[in-house]
């Protein structure tokens, strides 16, 4: 703590007496100015005597001293205020060597710690020079210092600043112009506005090219449905021309016939009569069938041997069919889900190989394989039937209607192959194969041990 002679000035003392909160300006004498006090000694006698001619008498541990009021020293001399240098990141970057002001001066990017040395001429006494100072840009107000002649800044923005630095002496009489350094922070190239412009636009890109994406699968699952519903009507139409319609235009030359023949020969009338009626029930079978090829679904199961089995077993109680083959199923490798298009899919493909080597076929025999691995999921239909002509083969169809071509429309739909094996009297196989990431449905996440025990916890 500094030692010596406080001067307070009337003006000052009026002023904290309106305003207690005020701060007092002082002026403080010590050992600079020849008074010389010893701290830490304290009496209760007076050290102080006032003279008729206004001096004061003072009385210290090791002498007398006196000062006279009316004439004391006055240092009225403004510091000249200079800034030396400037030192970014350890490494100097600008010296006034020569005094002389430097108009512009532009640093590096991503400057860390950035110091100002300045000072200020006072020969009298150079300890108790004051500085203020403000770096505009990026501090508030002045900051005010006694005798510390640097200043530091850490992690500054790029752009432009103006350091001001002003300076006042012993005896309080400021350099009110002071010292100016303008210069500037260069920028890195991640923190310029057109950077900043070109993130902004590749993110605006991004959320378009998402927004586009999305329309486009929305599109495509769109038309994916559509398609599915193009080719079920498709094959609705075919299934209604192949069966339906031809068997009720077979009935209506039948009816025509039996009619004509009644007035005169009644008895032949009931043949045909009979006739009609035993295909009309065939019509109604064929009917049933297609309708069944329409409403049936594994969706109830996702067990594509059962759901085969069952049909087996309903084409072997149908007593139109006038056949009762055999059937036995086949599973190969583990069972897996799959994906609900594609299983109905598959399941109305095995149906018709079923129907066609059961009805028209006169198959006895027919063995059905489902074989699960890991490159794709095939299905294979075998009957001992009558076989396929290698002509008709090649067509894809004949007056019996297999329906081989809607087959491979189907096949073709779900992204897999058919192939049809056949000959007369040789029997008839079916070959049904689709990749296994095609196939298989994705399996859910396996559950943890902790998480089932947590669940029968709560």
């Amino acid at each position: 703590m500094a030692c010596g002679l406080v001067r307070v000035a009337r003006p000052e003392l009026d002023a904290w007496v309106a305003d207690p909160q005020r701060r007092i300006q002082a002026t403080l004498f010590d050992t600079s100015d020849g008074v010389r006090s010893q701290p830490g000694i304290l009496d209760t006698n007076p050290h102080v005597a006032k003279t008729a001619d206004g001096k004061l008498w003072f009385l210290p541990p090791d002498g007398v001293m006196v000062v006279d009021p009316h004439h004391l020293s006055s240092n009225k001399l403004p510091p000249p205020v200079h800034i030396e240098q400037i030192v970014a990141d350890h490494k100097i970057h600008w010296q006034n060597l020569t005094g002389a002001a430097v108009s512009s001066l532009r640093l590096p990017p991503r400057i860390r710690d950035l110091q100002i040395d300045y000072t200020a001429l006072s020969l009298v006494a150079p300890e108790k020079v004051h500085f203020r100072f403000k770096l505009e840009g990026q501090d508030r107000d002045w900051r005010e210092v006694v005798n510390d002649r640097e200043v530091q800044y850490s992690n500054l923005a790029p752009g432009d600043y103006r350091f001001r630095v002003a300076a006042c002496n012993n005896s309080g009489v400021w350099n009110e112009e002071g010292d100016v350094l303008e210069f500037s922070i260069t920028p890195a190239y991640y923190q310029t506005n057109w950077f900043r412009a070109l993130c902004a636009a590749i993110f605006l890109a991004m959320l378009w090219a998402l927004y586009e994406y999305r329309l486009r699968q929305v599109a495509q699952e769109f038309n994916l449905r559509l398609e599915e519903r193009v080719n079920e009507r498709t094959r609705i139409a075919r299934e209604l021309h192949d069966t339906l319609l031809q068997s009720f235009h077979g009935l209506l030359l039948r009816f025509q016939a039996a009619s004509n023949l009644l007035p005169e020969r009644p008895a032949e009338a009931k043949q045909r009569l009979d006739s009609a009626i035993d295909q009309a029930a065939r019509a109604i079978t064929e009917g049933r069938d297609a309708i069944q090829g329409l409403r049936s679904s594994t969706v109830e199961t996702n067990d594509l041997a059962l759901a085969v089995s069952a049909l087996g077993k309903e084409l072997a109680a149908d007593e139109t069919n006038g056949n009762s083959a055999v059937l036995h199923v086949g599973v190969e490798g583990t069972p897996r889900n799959l994906h609900p298009i594609l299983r109905d899919e598959v399941y109305r493909i095995a149906g018709e190989a079923l129907r066609n080597a059961s009805r028209h076929a006169q198959a006895r025999k027919i063995e059905v394989e489902i074989r699960y691995d890991d490159r794709q999921l095939r299905l294979r239909v075998r009957d001992d039937g009558k076989g396929i002509d290698s002509k008709v083969l090649k067509d894809e169809g004949f007056a019996g209607h297999f329906g081989l071509h809607g087959m491979r429309e189907r096949a073709k739909l779900v992204g897999g192959q058919l192939d049809v094996w056949s000959e007369l009297d040789t029997g008839t196989e079916v070959e049904l194969s689709i990749p296994a990431k095609i196939a298989y449905a994705k399996s859910p996440p396996r559950r943890s041990w902790f998480s089932g025990w947590w669940k029968k916890v709560a």
